[in-house]
């Protein structure tokens, strides 16, 4: 950032270092770039394990208020909002559950370690809570058809904020390219984790991008298994 500073001689200028910044500015870019991503995340594979309905959760629009999160059972303040979250909702409403895939911009190592310990593998599930107004908000700006009507899990308009354990967490960290490249070739990441350099999320064409929609592909259980029984 510049600053003009006015002493007893000419008008310097001095530039002053607030990285806080340049990581807000990346993180508004990040989600205006996933803000144009579909409704089921590209490249994301139609399999026996996942028969239910894809939402894009976050970012939502700039001037919607409430947006899905999530939370631990039992922690009503504590609430992790990433940069982007899609959730497929379970396709039986008498085994109601949602899988997740979320999608975290990392401008420093420091934050990285801090968005990884959100979802270190856990005894306690956590639970994506959607708001209300989400549910009763149409899909798409040219789509008016109400999100909670697109799911299986609910028969009438939903009163009360709908809360389902997360039966499967996939996470896309996008790392600074010096940091991206200093990780692929030092660490191993664990079995839910996913990375791509930075550059890949704030590509205007990212949704499109044969790469990405590759490795969004693997961030999938089916990829686990030799072959599914359909």
């Amino acid at each position: 950032m510049l600053v003009l500073v006015q002493k007893a001689g000419p008008l310097l200028m001095i530039e002053i270092d607030r990285p806080e910044l340049t990581h807000r500015s990346l993180d508004d870019l990040v989600r205006r770039r996933l803000r144009q991503w579909p409704q089921r995340p590209p490249g994301a594979l139609e399999t026996p394990k996942q028969r239910g309905v894809w939402l894009r959760a976050r970012p939502g629009e700039p001037d919607a208020a409430l947006q899905p999160y999530l939370r631990l059972p039992g922690s009503q303040r504590l609430r992790t909002m990433p940069d982007g979250l899609w959730l497929h909702f379970s396709p039986d409403p008498t085994d109601a559950y949602c899988d997740i895939l979320c999608i975290e911009a990392c401008s420093t190592l420091q934050n990285l370690l801090d968005k990884r310990s959100r979802f270190a593998p856990s005894t306690i599930s956590l639970l994506a809570v959607c708001p209300v107004p989400w549910l009763l908000d149409s899909v798409a700006a040219n789509d008016a058809t109400p999100r909670w009507k697109l799911m299986r899990l609910l028969k009438d308009e939903p009163t009360m904020p709908l809360v389902l354990p997360v039966r499967d967490v996939r996470v896309l960290y996008g790392l600074k390219k010096r940091q991206y490249d200093g990780f692929a070739r030092t660490q191993m990441p664990q079995a839910h984790e996913y990375f791509c350099p930075m550059d890949a999320l704030t590509d205007e064409e990212g949704a499109s991008n044969p790469a990405m929609r590759a490795l969004i592909s693997r961030a999938s259980g089916a990829a686990n298994f030799m072959a599914l029984p359909w």
